[in-house]
C-alpha cells in the first residue's frame, strides 16, 4: 500500500505542477495557478499520515516505510526548487518569459551552486532521518524497525556523498575550456 500511494504522489506533484503552470500561463489565471500549486505539500501530508496509519495497524517498519520517510524529505527540500525550475521552463516556453538561468559549470560559482544542492540535500537527509526515527519510537518495538535504522544509514551515505561533490567543486574547481570565459567574469 505505501508504494503505491509514494507512486500516486510523485505522479500527483507532476499533475499538480503541470495544471498549476497551465492556469498560471496558459489560461492566465495565476491566483488559481498559485492555489493548485500549494496544494503540492498536503500530497506529503497524506503519504505521512497513510504511513503512520500503516505502522499504527501492526506493519513492521520496512523498507516501504524507509523510502515513505526517504521521499517526503527529498520532496520538502527540492520540492521548491523543482517547482522555480519548471516554472521558468514553462514561462519561458508559453509565455515569453526570459530563458531559464542554467547552473554554472565552471569555478567558484559551480562550487557554490553544488553547495546549496549540498544544503537541500542535507536538509532532505536530516528530514528523513526525524521521520525515520519518529516512526521508530513509534513502532516501538526493535525487531519491528530494524529496517527503519537502515534507511537513516543509507542517508547519511547520500549526504557525504553530496559532501563531497561539494567539496570536490571547491577543492578543484572546473576550469572553462580555453577560449571559453565563464559568463560571470565578463564585464
Amino acid at each position: 500500500m505505501v508504494v503505491t500511494l509514494i507512486i500516486v504522489c510523485e505522479v500527483a506533484f507532476w499533475v499538480l505542477l503541470a495544471v498549476g503552470l497551465a492556469l498560471r500561463y496558459l489560461a492566465r489565471m495565476p491566483r488559481l495557478g498559485a492555489a493548485v500549486l500549494l496544494c503540492e505539500p498536503l500530497l506529503e501530508v497524506v503519504l505521512l499520515a497513510a504511513t503512520a496509519v500503516d505502522l499504527r495497524n501492526g506493519a513492521e517498519g520496512d523498507w516501504t516505510h524507509g523510502l515513505a520517510a526517504v521521499y517526503i524529505g527529498f520532496t520538502v527540500a527540492y520540492g521548491h526548487y523543482m517547482i522555480k525550475w519548471a516554472d521558468g521552463h514553462f514561462a519561458h516556453r508559453f509565455a515569453g518569459g526570459p530563458p531559464p538561468v542554467k547552473p554554472p559549470k565552471y569555478g567558484m560559482p559551480r562550487a557554490v551552486h553544488e553547495w546549496k544542492m549540498f544544503g537541500r540535500t542535507l536538509l532532505a537527509g536530516a528530514i528523513a532521518a526525524a521521520l525515520l526515527q519518529g516512526a521508530i519510537w513509534y513502532v516501538d518495538d526493535a525487531e519491528r524497525s530494524m529496517a527503519l535504522v537502515g534507511w537513516q544509514l543509507r542517508m547519511l551515505l547520500v549526504v557525504g556523498i553530496a559532501l563531497a561533490i561539494a567539496l570536490s567543486y571547491t577543492i578543484w574547481p572546473k576550469k572553462a575550456p580555453a577560449g571559453r570565459e565563464p559568463a560571470d567574469a565578463r564585464s
